[in-house]
């Protein structure tokens, strides 16, 4: 457990307290001005999202604790490997702008399990709202809410299990009351507050080191660099990510329900198309203002500017303690606060969106959208209190990010999959669907326990062996199609590209909100990014 012992003076805990109070009274109001009995409106904020509330909200969900406080560590031991994570997601976003988001607008289904059903059967339905749900309890709310007792603890003295009890207590509170649409109106600021807070201590700690000649000096060179060899003591080679990530990020981007919700929720094809575009552009951040400050750190500390770490989790609040004078030290505290319930409130409003419409109302149809936003809210209760007992048990292990990562990559490969090939592949067929995600999570779960309990043989890196399970699960679905072939009704021939160039047809905005501009300029400046700091 890192021991993170941070002095807050009168004015800093004033700031902390006034940012909690303030947005828990934002999410309550907010979730109040749309009537509830409304199941569309509690659970998809009435189909009325624009580009930059989804665009903010994307990043605020998929940003957590975990980056601040995990990524700063991994800065610290690693230098800028782990930024693969962050820049990879905008070719993935890409990925949901052109080829994913148009078909679930077009065909307004409610959730991912539903395009599943609608795509294949019923069963592929059950079967992916039960893992949705599942990871949404264990990496979305379960990590986030460990990182975020970390900075409780730190903050005011508080022990874990009360830390993590008082922090799912204040955002389950808006989040039960409000819905989505309490969701990404506090999202969006909390996005501001976040960057706000992280570019501080960035620049701070930029300026400290003497700019980039002295962070360069004072480092390893590769501490600077994204893509390295498999010696690397990082283990992240520049292979395993290009052929890793995809699998992960497809899955978390483009077919994970806590994530997605926002998109299904646009006010059309072209605000669901350029939301994702803009959280693309807005992850290329996260290397410079979550990642850089750990390596900046080490530089700091390499040139006796601030005191030696006696353990690398505590890089962060290390930081803040050494660089950030009274007033910042509150912003950058509640910045902290505001990645954490950011994605919990929207973990917990997408598990209740899952279980009352893919579970609960299939088995019940006559039920009434007043008493399903009750289900919900009962169940975002219950995902609660599974998430709290979860919680402490991530401290098994070695590193909180590189934890989360792992769980990630051995429950994606068989939804990755079956998204891929369903999309894409018409002669994908519902069995072959059932036999990927059932073999899939097997495998998936073997995997996950080969690594937790560190069995010797077991040396695959966890991407991949991502990558090794979803080709598995691809063949398992093509020879099983093809063997036991079935014939797409014509709803579900509507879920799938007659070609890839088919959805580029769509109508667009003109100018510069043009989704294929928008498309291509990000690619081009990922390519850049990357050309530089390879």
């Amino acid at each position: 457990m890192p021991n993170m012992e941070l002095n807050i003076a009168g004015w800093d805990m004033a700031i902390v307290v006034v940012y909690l109070v303030g947005i828990v009274a934002l999410g309550c109001w907010a979730g109040t001005r749309r009537p509830k009995g409304q199941g569309q409106d509690y659970f998809l904020a009435g189909r009325t999202l624009s580009w930059p509330i989804i665009g903010l909200a994307l990043f605020s969900t998929n940003i957590s604790t975990i980056h601040l406080v995990s990524q700063a560590e991994e800065g610290y031991k690693n230098g800028l490997a782990y930024g693969n994570f962050e820049w990879m997601a905008a070719f993935t976003l890409i990925a949901l702008a052109l080829f994913f988001a148009p078909l679930y607008i077009r065909t307004r289904v409610s959730t991912l399990p539903d395009f599943l059903e609608t795509r294949y059967n019923r069963a592929c339905r059950n079967w992916l709202a039960v893992l949705s749900i599942i990871s949404a309890v264990l990496i979305h709310i379960g990590f986030s809410l460990y990182t975020g007792a970390i900075v409780l603890k730190g903050l005011f003295g508080i022990d874990v299990m009360t830390s993590i009890v008082l922090i799912a207590v204040l955002t389950g509170l808006y989040t039960v009351i409000g819905g989505l649409m309490a969701v990404v109106v506090t999202e969006s600021v909390q996005t501001i507050i976040l960057l706000a807070g992280a570019i501080c201590i960035t620049t701070i700690g930029y300026i400290k080191v003497g700019g980039w000649e002295g962070l360069a000096s004072s480092v390893d060179p590769v501490k600077l660099t994204m893509l390295r060899s498999a010696a690397d003591p990082a283990k992240l080679p520049w292979y395993a990510v290009l052929l890793g990530y995809p699998v992960t990020g497809i899955w978390y981007w483009c077919a994970d329900q806590t994530i997605v919700q926002r998109v299904l929720a646009a006010k059309n094809e072209n605000h669901a198309r350029v939301g994702p575009l803009f959280a693309g552009f807005i992850k290329i951040l996260p290397v410079f203002i979550f990642i850089l400050p750990g390596t900046i750190a080490l530089a700091l500390i390499k040139q006796g500017k601030i005191p030696p770490l006696e353990n690398s989790a505590d890089t962060y609040s290390h930081l803040i303690q050494t660089l950030l004078p009274t007033g910042l030290k509150g912003v950058v505290a509640a910045a902290l606060l505001a990645a954490l319930m950011g994605t919990v409130s929207g973990a917990l409003n997408s598990i209740a969106t899952l279980f009352s419409y893919d579970i609960y109302k299939p088995l019940r149809p006559q039920t009434s959208d007043r008493t399903l936003v009750l289900i919900g809210r009962i169940v975002t209760v219950i995902a609660m209190v599974a998430a709290i007992l979860w919680s402490p048990l991530i401290g098994n292990f070695e590193s909180i990010y590189q934890g989360c990562v792992k769980i990630v990559c051995y429950i994606s490969p068989p939804i990755t999959a079956v998204f891929l090939l369903g999309v894409f592949w018409r002669r994908a067929s519902a069995l072959g669907a059932m036999a990927a995600l059932y073999i899939g999570s097997v495998m998936g779960l073997v995997t996950f326990l080969l690594d937790w309990y560190k069995v010797d043989w077991w040396t695959i890196n966890p991407l991949m062996a991502t990558f090794y399970l979803c080709v598995i699960c691809c063949l398992i679905q093509i020879v099983v199609s093809l063997a036991k072939p079935a014939q797409l009704t014509d709803r579900a021939k509507e879920l799938v590209w007659s070609d890839w160039r088919e959805p580029l047809r769509g109508r667009a905005w003109s100018g510069l909100g043009n989704y294929k501009f928008l498309s291509a300029l990000l690619f081009v400046v990922m390519i850049v990014l990357y050309v530089i700091f390879r």
